[in-house]
């Protein structure tokens, strides 16, 4: 299952890195102070201009109903938040669960060639544009997920990943949401259910390897290939987590940034909710 994550653009709307911007339907009038904030909450969405003829006409032809509706979006999000956080999920964790003698992860492990997995020779007369396409099709049948990172980008992001270089991301799950923990070591991120962390520490396994190729950079990309342990997470939430790492390091999102500097130099200040709440910011109307 090839998924090119820096094309999902639907999910990663809020994210400057698309050029996108968030337009405010002028036909939408206001009435009562109740309403406006209704709206005010709404706008905030980085989904709402995609709705924004639809509320619109929802708010006058039945503004009683639209009211109605904000409070319980707003109720059902306040009893998630209330939930505790899924600790273990129905799936079998027997492969996390189970410690191993070394990690692959280890700080002195040789890091991963793209010659191993690419013959970069038959490229090099290649435009980037035409790379990325050979590359997307490499990966089309294939159980994971990748992308091609445009080089500017890449330099923001592993900077962000030398200065924070271990950060946690929530997953929702069916109970709630389950923690993953990822550790940044040179051009490769790993990503480690915080429950298997607590259990076994340094021994921890991995359930996600996104690894950052840049033989290609005099291109202008670099190549990104994550590989997942399919007992542990689904094409999707692998995506998940490989959205969120990119929307908090590449850098545009300032309130994103600060939860990266508190976590790694202000720990007493940091709110595992306030993670829970930047990802629900990007839920749908």
């Amino acid at each position: 299952m090839a998924i090119n994550l820096w094309r999902l653009s639907s999910l990663l709307k809020q994210s400057k890195f698309f050029g996108s911007s968030i337009s405010i339907s002028r036909n939408i009038s206001t009435t009562t102070p109740s309403m406006e904030k209704a709206l005010e909450n709404l706008q905030n969405n980085p989904y709402y201009d995609k709705y924004a003829e639809r509320i619109a006409a929802l708010q006058k032809t039945s503004p009683e109903e639209f009211l109605h509706r904000i409070e319980e979006q707003q109720k059902a999000k306040k009893d998630e938040m209330k939930k505790k956080f899924a600790s273990v999920d129905t799936r079998q964790y027997s492969s996390v669960l189970q410690p191993k003698q070394a990690l692959e992860s280890d700080i002195s492990k040789e890091e991963k060639k793209l010659s191993d997995i690419f013959k970069i020779d038959l490229v090099q007369d290649k435009e980037a544009s035409e790379i990325q396409d050979i590359w997307e099709a490499y990966h089309k049948n294939r159980e994971v997920i990748s992308a091609t990172v445009p080089k500017n980008s890449y330099d923001v992001i592993q900077a962000n990943m030398k200065k924070y270089p271990t950060f946690l991301f929530p997953l929702p799950r069916s109970q709630g949401y389950e923690f993953i923990m990822s550790q940044s070591y040179g051009s490769t991120v790993h990503f480690t259910p915080l429950l298997a962390y607590q259990v076994h520490k340094e021994n921890a396994p991995e359930c996600l390897t996104m690894v950052h190729y840049t033989e290609l950079i005099q291109k202008g990309i670099v190549l990104m290939r994550g590989e997942y342990d399919k007992n542990v997470l689904t094409g999707k939430e692998a995506q998940c987590l490989a959205n969120q790492f990119q929307m908090y390091y590449s850098g545009n999102d300032q309130n994103k940034l600060k939860l990266l500097e508190n976590f790694t130099n202000n720990p007493d200040t940091f709110k595992h909710m306030d993670l829970i709440a930047q990802l629900e910011n990007i839920s749908l109307f």
